[in-house]
């Protein structure tokens, strides 16, 4: 498994771009690797936190905020999120409680509210296209999805989008991903994918003969039998092809 953007040396340059020389399009993941869910799904806590409760100790809502990201957790990927909230009134009952009706509409409002997009990510998608096509793949509800895309403007940075709700396939249904080859036009040796799931993105990209860059912020174990074309944990290093070809460049004086 290669770790090739950790360019220090010409040699490290040039690896680089012999890599990336024969691609067209570099694929992405949208939840947890272009946008971060972890940190929206903080925010969204915040807003039941200051809507539904009172003078929370800060040791407790540390506690309650662990419990909600795991009944999030559980329910990852679903559109139904009003087991979710609702499990977690039943073990921290608050002072007040949405009805159990009016919780997904809650949440479909909120929710896509709570995305932000890096500008450096901007910043490199927007290098990155000056030589690749790039288009997003992304699992969940079209409303959500959306919702989330135009939040981030997202949609503005990528040649083509394709939720899975919309399509009527999921990752890693390989289906899918041969969807976006077509749209492109490009061929499955020609393109990469990026992505943090190592079942839905790797394993699915790998299925329809795409290579697989899996995205570990978090350096996690990877305890499956899923082996990654290569890893990197940091999403400048990821996409920062112009640190390569800029280096090899003034290293050969051009």
């Amino acid at each position: 498994m290669l770790n090739y953007f950790e360019i220090e040396s010409l040699n490290d340059a040039k690896k680089v771009v012999r890599l990336l020389k024969d691609y067209k399009a570099i694929l992405f993941d949208l939840d947890d690797t272009l946008i971060s869910r972890e940190v929206a799904v903080n925010h969204i806590f915040s807003m039941i936190l200051d809507k539904c409760y009172k003078d929370v100790k800060h040791s407790v809502k540390n506690d309650m905020l662990q419990t909600f990201k795991e009944y999030d957790k559980r329910k990852y990927g679903l559109s139904d999120k009003v087991q979710v909230v609702e499990s977690f009134f039943d073990e921290f009952p608050p002072q007040y409680r949405i009805m159990s009706s009016n919780i997904q509409d809650f949440w479909d409002t909120n929710f896509p509210r709570c995305f932000s997009v890096d500008q450096n990510t901007v910043d490199i998608v927007n290098t990155l296209k000056m030589q690749y096509k790039v288009a997003i793949i992304t699992n969940g509800t079209v409303k959500r999805q959306k919702a989330k895309l135009i939040k981030t403007n997202l949609y503005n940075y990528f040649d083509t989008v394709l939720i899975s709700d919309e399509v009527g396939f999921r990752k890693p249904d390989k289906r899918i991903f041969d969807l976006a080859l077509n749209r492109l036009n490009v061929r499955p040796d020609e393109t990469l994918f990026v992505g943090d799931d190592l079942e839905k993105d790797i394993a699915g990209c790998q299925n329809a003969n795409m290579k697989g860059i899996w995205f570990n912020p978090h350096t996690n174990k990877n305890d499956t039998e899923i082996t990654p074309f290569a890893e990197v944990n940091s999403f400048d290093r990821l996409l920062s092809l112009k640190y390569g070809i800029d280096y090899f460049k003034k290293q050969n004086g051009k």
